[in-house]
Order: structure tokens, then sequence, then C-alpha cells
């Protein structure tokens, strides 16, 4: 997208203020651009706005559609992680019909939940995110650091098989690195093991509310379980190699935990059911999901402060704020009451309408299309963000120490991982344990160990699917009726974090419904009360470690900070600077940009 170039701004007789801007970086839902104005003379960015220049309306075209169509539907929101989408809207339509899913269903959509993970993480941690520390890129924007790279012996050498940080580098190169073209081989058994429990990926065609159409064999889990086992050899060489080159960045650049760093605000809603206490009841749900496999919860300033959904769920606020909406006070209240007798806020997605109101961008004003998403704890409404997902979940995770299967085992202060003896290489455990901070680097360590965590998952899962299966359990799906009148929500995560749907249901339709994944969460603009969000918090202050000058400036820094949240698949990046002169990179787009 082209813009209009900006000139420099001095501010003081010491500094120049530079307006920058990279617009757009293509995610899920929309273009993502960010605005930023540095401080040059500091080497620190001062100000960023995050952009969004699509709009979807998914919650105006859903209204008088029939409620079983709503996971087919709201699927289609997004051409990455649509599975994600149609998990939560089978989870709502679950709650809304008052259904329970055969055991076996559950474990079905775990394990095809559990390989999207395994998919996802994979293909952006090391063919999207991962070209930003390769041999090429470092080399553009930090030459001195590429030759301590070289002369920097590997810790982990041994597990992974590359004798320097610089040979990390190298073979992370776009195409031509070794464990770049590996990579791609891996997402694709991933993709094949999601194709085997719900048909077809990114949109299931056997996942429906009530359990899944999937014909359940020992020969089919079988078959994902061949491909999960490559996949846990796979993850024994990539938690070491990572670890030594974020280890290595925190050396080589003193300071960069600031880079992307942001107040530890994280909202994870759980994944992964357990089936032996889910019914999908509002009145149980706090229960139910303390059991999931991942947990539920908010932490503020390093704290857990609730692992309930349901005051999750309470909290939750809409804040208009800088995007281009008009605000539906005045508008009917669909839900004045939970069924559980709490009161409902107006700004609650049960309660929220879309009203488009488009604008010319100001940054003064209205600036973007994603509303702010904000957690009120009854005193603040606290900007939450995912991290992209993976740090959230491990940390609350980590915290609430309430899962333990074997695999895997929350302590209250980390998750160890414990991988079983494959192919051609032992055993091997691994800890992931909370960090000192909510930064670029962390988010990015926290998505190779959620990898690990998502696989030795799928191990448990397979050992339960089987048994059920080895004692004739075979039933995947259980009937269901539609109500007349009902208000549901579904709870999960999708891959870049927090994914919730909220549904209300008149006269046999839905008269309401609002998907909120974590994209206008961690994308959201400045709200009602001027905070800022998520990418915007994170860039804002971010130093510049960079070693070009003004004119041949990449921001590589601030690339790694909005890309550590995982903003769907960058597929280009435009860029100006204040002296009118215009850069542009252009990411050649993969085949597997369905969504863009």
């Amino acid at each position: 997208m082209a813009t209009t170039a900006r000139r420099s701004t001095p501010t003081t007789k010491d500094s120049q203020l530079v307006e920058m801007a990279w617009d757009p970086i293509t995610r899920i839902v929309g273009s993502l651009g960010i605005y930023t104005k540095i401080d040059w003379s500091a080497k620190r960015v001062v100000e960023c706005h995050s952009t969004s220049s699509v709009f979807r309306g998914y919650s105006i075209f859903m209204k008088g559609k029939d409620p079983r169509d709503a996971h087919f539907i709201t699927s289609r929101i997004c051409g990455i992680c649509g599975d994600n989408h149609a998990t939560c809207s089978v989870y709502n339509q679950n709650m809304a019909y008052g259904v329970r899913p055969p055991h076996l269903a559950e474990w079905i959509i775990n394990l095809g939940e559990s390989a999207e993970y395994m998919f996802d993480h994979n293909i952006f941690q090391e063919n999207l995110v991962g070209v930003d520390y390769c041999e090429k890129m470092v080399a553009e924007t930090n030459p001195g650091v590429l030759e301590q790279a070289n002369r920097t012996e590997a810790p982990h050498a041994g597990e992974h098989g590359y004798r320097t940080i610089g040979d990390i580098m190298r073979s992370l190169n776009p195409l031509e690195g070794e464990f770049y073209r590996e990579a791609l081989q891996v997402s694709r058994s991933t993709r094949e093991m999601f194709c085997l429990m719900e048909g077809r990926h990114v949109h299931p065609s056997t996942l429906y509310p009530g359990g899944v159409g999937t014909v359940a064999t020992i020969q089919l889990f079988t078959d994902y379980l061949t491909r999960l086992m490559r996949y846990v050899e796979f993850m024994k060489r990539v938690v070491p190699m990572h670890d030594d080159l974020f280890d290595f960045f925190y050396e080589a650049l003193p300071g960069y935990e600031e880079v992307g760093r942001r107040r530890i605000l994280l909202g994870c809603w759980g994944s992964l059911n357990d089936p032996d206490y889910c019914d999908f009841s509002y009145e149980n749900m706090a229960d139910w999901g303390r059991k999931m496999f991942v947990t539920p919860g908010v932490v503020v300033d390093g704290k857990l402060v609730t692992t309930s959904l349901v005051d999750i769920n309470l909290g939750i606020r809409i804040l208009l704020g800088s995007s281009y909406y008009e605000d539906w006070d005045g508008e009917d209240v669909f839900v004045t009451r939970d069924p559980l007798g709490n009161p409902v806020d107006q700004r609650h997605p049960w309660n929220q309408h879309t009203i488009p109101k488009p604008a010319k961008r100001d940054f003064d004003k209205q600036y973007s299309w994603t509303m702010s998403p904000r957690w009120f704890d009854g005193k603040d409404h606290l900007p939450l963000d995912t991290g992209g997902g993976p740090i959230a979940r491990l940390w609350t995770t980590a915290l609430a120490g309430l899962v333990d299967t074997g695999y895997v085992k929350a302590t209250g202060h980390s998750v160890q991982i414990n991988l079983p003896r494959t192919a051609t290489r032992p055993e091997a455990s691994f800890e992931w344990k909370i960090p000192q901070w909510s930064n670029a680097l962390e988010r990015n360590r926290a998505r190779t160990y959620f990898q690990a965590y998502a696989a030795a998952m799928a191990l448990h899962f397979c050992d339960k699917a089987l048994a059920e299966v080895r004692a004739g359990h075979t039933k995947t799906w259980e009937p269901f009726t539609v109500p007349d009148e009902g208000v549901s929500c579904g709870f999960t995560e999708a891959v870049r974090g927090v994914l919730s749907h909220h549904m209300v249901i008149k006269g046999g339709k839905i008269a309401n419904y609002h998907p909120y994944p974590p994209t206008p969460w961690n994308g959201s603009v400045r709200d009602s009360y001027g905070t800022p969000g998520p990418y915007e918090d994170a860039v804002q202050n971010t130093p510049i470690f960079e070693e070009n000058n003004q004119d041949n400036f990449k921001g590589i820094d601030i690339m790694r900070a909005v890309r550590s949240f995982d903003p769907c698949l960058p597929c280009g990046v435009h860029m100006y600077t204040g002296n009118g002169k215009v850069l542009e990179k252009v990411h050649t787009p993969h085949a597997f940009n369905a969504g863009m």
C-alpha cells in the first residue's frame, strides 16, 4: 500500500523526530500498518500507531442465520486458522444446544487442534519470523553481530547439529537454509495430521456441534501417531537450537530485552477440553474450564488473578476508542444477566452492535477498523495481549499448576515437557520457565516450547483415543435440537491467542453473534481512555540496535517486536522515511498464504 512520505520533524536542538511507517504488513483480519515516530538522537521509538485498513463485518451478516451454520461461516473468517474459529463456534453451539459430545469426539478435536498448533507455529517460527534472525537479515542490519555469531560456539551443538550461532543463522536463510527447508517438510506432515482428524485444512469438513463425523479406527490414530513421532524427534533439535539463538541476542546486544517489551498483561482463554469434565454448560464453566489441558487465566504484573472462564467472560469489554465505528449506546441490549444471574455489561460482546463509520485516517481521532477489546478487572480496562499465543498459554498454565498428564506437568513456576524415545533420539525433557520479561525474544522462545507442549499433549490424546476405540466406544456424535431462545459462548485458544465466540438466539435464528480472535486484542488501537493497544505499547520505547543509518534503515528491531506477536503471515512490507525517500521490501507470497 503506497503512502505519502512525511518530513522529518525536529523536536529539540539535540534530537530529531522522524516519522516512519510500514504499511501493509498483511495479517488475518485486514492489513496491518505500523506508524512510528523515532528519536534518532536517542535511537528509540517514541510513538507508535497500529492500523487495520480492512472492514470484515462477520458480526453483521451472521444475523438471521441458522445457528447450525455458524461454524461453517465463521471458519471463513481466516484462511490460516479457520479451524480454530470452527472449533470455538462448535463449543459455542454445544453450550447453546445443551449437547455433550462423546469422549472420543473430543479427543479427536484435541488431536486436530494440537496438529494445528504444531503446523502454524512451526511455519511461522521457522519460515517467517525466523527470517528476521537469519544470516542474510543480520548481515544487512547488524554485521557486527554476525561476526560475533560466527565466532560463538553454540552451547547445544551436540543436540541440534550446528557448531556456531552463525551456522544456525545460515540454516534459517529463506529457501536456501537447511533448517528453513526442513521445516517446510515438517509443516506438510502436521497438516496431514490435522486432515486425518478433521477431513480438511483449514476449513474442517467433519467438525459439527455434538461431535465429529470422523470414522475412528486404530489405523486412523496410528497414521497420526507415526507423523507425530517424527515431529517429536524434530522438536528435540528445535528447542535447544532456538534457546541458543535467542540467548545469543541477549549476550551480543546488551539491553535487547527492551525490544518489544511491555507490562506483563497476558490473557489466555484455555484450550483442549477434557471430556471427563467438560459438559459445555455455562453453569459449570468455571470448573470444567480449569480442567482444560491449557489453563485459562489472566496474568497482571506476573500474578495470576483468575482462572475462571466465567470471570473472564464477564470481564470482556469492547471499547471503540480510535476505531471507525459508531457507539451502540441506546441500541437494544440482548443480555442483561448471564445464566448464573450475574449482570452483563452493555459493552460485552453479547450486547455489541457493529455500526461501521468510515473516516479519513487521523491519528488524533479515528485511524483503524480494529476496535479495542479490554478486560475489566473491576477497576481498570486492561489492554491484555496474548504474546502471539504461546507465552500467555504457558505463563497461565505454569502459574496455575493444574495440568499433569505425565507428558506435561505445570509446577507453579514452570512447565515441564517430557518427550519419549524416538527413532534416533533418546527421551528428552524440556522446562519452560517463567521469564523476567514479556518481550520479543521471550514471545518467540515460548512459541518454540509450545510446539513441544502441543506434541506432548497430542501423545496423551492419542493414548486416550486409542483406549476408547479398543474399549468399543466408537461413537463420535450426539444428536441435539436447536432452542428457540438461547445465549451461549465458546472459549478456546487460536494459534495466536485468545478466541471467543458469543451468540444470542431468538426465534431459532442468530440474533447476535460476535467472534473475538487474538488480532483485535493484540492489534487494538488507543481505547476510549487513551490507552494504546499491545502492538503500539510494545513498539513505543523500543530501542533501535540496527547499525544502519537513517537512509538505509530497515527497522528490524521494530519488525521483530511486532512479529513476535505472530500477526499472521506477513507477505509484504512497504516503508517510507521522513526525508521523503520510499524504501520497499517485498516478500514473495508462499503457496500457503490461503487467507491473504
